[in-house]
């Protein structure tokens, strides 16, 4: 649990660190801080947590680990707030957010500690109250470097009367203060707590992400259940092109015999903008759409399915996993945009079998593959007679490139061609030591020798075991 407004005075009461100079300033880790005080001959360790579910601020005796690189707030702080000296502490309103008042030289500096969980920060402002960094950067709640900042209004209605924790339960509790009690019972527990929270906003993340998932698992199956009617459009599109005698213009419908059903009576739809033959070809194109979109429909179904099994298997690794800072890096990057995530190969990747195929579809993405993911003995293959991206098969030591292998990757780069319409090409492969940069060319172009040449016809069943060995992006 983390500190309520109450603990967050006691603390603040017992610290007095008004007057307190701050020299030294060390963060440890991605979601805690210390400042290193000293005032009247005595020195104290002040730890801010920011961590989910154990928000805290209070004094530490224990030894604060250096991380392994300076991290971009620290650095703020040692350039902008070391030296700084406290001139005032307060919890206004009692919202569990500790404003300082530092004065370093002429210049005069907020810092805003928010121990909200779920929601903590600290904001560092001017006297203008004029954002200069924040220890996370928030832009919908405008916690970046120069917007203004404000505090927030205190809550309306009654206040809860919040106690300070007695840790009468812990051994040797009465003859220390109340910050050694915060420190030792966080130290024990908080990495328990810690874990709690962040599997709690997992789960959560989980279960929205894989509402919408099924929301649209359920709108695809919707529609192959319509898509496997598809013979009834094309029946009734026989019934209307054998009774287009029947239909007058204007008629929004007709009741037919139907020949299959005993001749019993049918009622079709019509449109009564189209001419009767107009009406007859609809239902033919329905069916024709139908048909051709199902095996597509049945693809997306199956990939929906799979990313919802691998959304499962997330959670399940992380609700097994006992370090918090690791679910914390998992949950980090699941928040990050798709298109945003590092990859580790630019383009897309394929696995088939023990194979890697890298596929390149821009100038770019063929430049960046060339310069630094592939090697002299990985083969490379691209269209002969048009323009397209480029295909690498990944180099196995040993082993030789067996001919389906060779014909699956001259098909991925006949399908990312200008080529894919005429489904057939020649294309050429060699090794990629073979391959010379050609000089004030367009990036990514290459010039082979020692080439060889493989004639490649677009097969649809071939392009789906591929599609099925693509990894995510």
């Amino acid at each position: 649990m983390s500190l309520n407004c109450a603990e967050i005075d006691r603390v603040l009461q017992e610290l007095s660190l008004e007057g307190a100079f701050i020299q030294n300033i060390i963060q440890p880790s991605y979601d805690t801080i210390a400042f290193y005080t000293y005032k009247e001959g005595c020195s104290k360790t002040l730890l801010v947590c920011l961590a989910a579910g154990v928000c805290r601020i209070h004094e530490t005796r224990r030894s604060i680990p250096k991380n392994d690189r300076p991290l971009r707030f620290m650095e703020f702080l040692r350039s902008r707030i070391k030296g700084s000296r406290i001139n005032e502490v307060s919890q206004p309103d009692s919202n569990r957010i500790v404003r300082l008042v530092l004065g370093h030289g002429d210049e005069l500096f907020y810092m805003y500690i928010r121990l909200w969980s779920g929601a903590a920060n600290i904001v560092v402002t001017d006297r203008d109250h004029v954002v200069l960094d924040v220890f996370y950067r928030r832009p919908r709640r405008l916690e970046v470097t120069g917007e203004r900042w404000e505090l927030p209004a205190p809550k309306g209605g009654t206040t809860n009367e919040w106690l300070c924790r007695s840790f009468d339960d812990v051994e040797g509790s009465s003859g220390r203060s109340f910050n050694e009690n915060i420190d030792r019972w966080y130290a024990e527990y908080a990495t328990a707590l810690s874990r709690e929270a962040l599997i709690a906003e997992a789960r959560k993340r989980h279960a929205l992400r894989r509402a919408r998932l099924e929301s649209a698992l359920s709108r695809l199956e919707k529609k192959r259940s319509d898509f496997l009617e598809a013979d009834r459009w094309r029946h009734q599109g026989d019934l209307l092109t054998a009774n287009l005698w029947k239909i007058q213009s204007g008629m929004k419908s007709i009741e037919l015999e139907d020949y299959e059903n005993g001749n019993a009576p049918i009622l079709i739809p019509l449109d009564p903008m189209l001419k009767p033959q107009e009406n007859a070809l609809r239902y033919y194109e329905t069916y024709k759409k139908a048909v051709s979109g199902l095996s597509d429909l049945e693809d997306d179904i199956t990939q929906n399915r799979n990313t919802i099994e691998s959304l499962d298997a997330e959670l399940a690794a992380i609700e097994a996993e006992p370090n918090p800072h690791v679910i914390h890096k998992l949950l980090r990057r699941q928040a990050v945009p798709r298109q945003l995530q590092k990859k580790k190969y630019p383009g897309l990747v394929f696995r088939n079998r023990d194979w890697l195929f890298l596929v390149g579809r821009t100038s770019a993405e063929n430049d960046e593959l060339l310069r630094h993911h592939v090697r002299g003995h990985d083969m490379w293959l691209h269209t002969r007679d048009w323009p397209g991206g480029y295909v690498f098969i990944k180099n196995r030591p040993g082993k030789s490139v067996p001919l389906d292998i060779l014909v699956d990757a001259g098909t991925l780069a006949l399908f990312y061609s200008k080529g894919r319409k005429a489904h057939t090409a020649d294309l050429y492969y060699t090794k990629v030591k073979y391959l010379r940069r050609a000089k004030n060319a367009p990036k990514g172009t290459v010039l082979p020798s020692n080439e060889k040449n493989l004639t490649v016809s677009l097969d649809e069943a071939r392009l789906k075991r591929l599609e099925a060995c693509r990894e995510a992006e």
